[in-house]
């Protein structure tokens, strides 16, 4: 087996590295961990410096590990801070309410009402009085479909 290996490398090494980086892409793919792509790339220069280089495969596999653990440091130390959310998750709809602007629909009582906010009508809970309707308010947190309100000073 690992002759027929080492014969298909010393044939076609970019198809071999071209296997290794599909293999960690999947596996990437399957976990989601994000950390795995920055492997399947390098696996994938190396395949192409392979090739056209034509070095032998112990200065392949340690070119490998190199872009691998640079790269991987790299994107560790450079593009997390830009890809990490500095608000709330996009992907949650009730959070992107918060900081939302809205009117109140119903009178509150005992702290609770209801307000009309990004063209819904919501339950609302507050902890200070809200005595008149169309008074503004402004979304300051989320208990499952409940926004939490205060006033907004006129």
């Amino acid at each position: 087996m690992m002759d027929a290996i080492a014969g298909f490398h010393a044939l076609h090494p970019f198809w071999l590295w071209l296997a290794v980086a599909a293999a960690f892409l999947a596996f990437e793919v399957a976990t989601g961990t994000g950390w795995l792509l920055w492997t399947a790339a390098s696996a994938f220069v190396v395949g192409v410096i392979a090739q056209l280089l034509h070095t032998s495969f112990v200065i392949e596999l340690g070119l490998f590990a190199a872009l691998a653990i640079a790269s991987t440091y790299l994107a560790k130390r450079f593009l997390r801070p830009v890809l990490e959310a500095s608000g709330p998750d996009l992907n949650d709809p009730m959070q992107r309410l918060i900081g939302q602007r809205g009117q109140v629909l119903s009178t509150f009582e005992q702290g609770r009402g209801r307000v009309f906010i990004d063209g819904k009508d919501w339950a609302a809970e507050t902890d200070e009085p809200i005595p008149a309707i169309s008074q503004e308010v402004v979304v300051v947190g989320v208990d499952g479909a409940i926004l939490k309100v205060r006033k907004i000073p006129t």
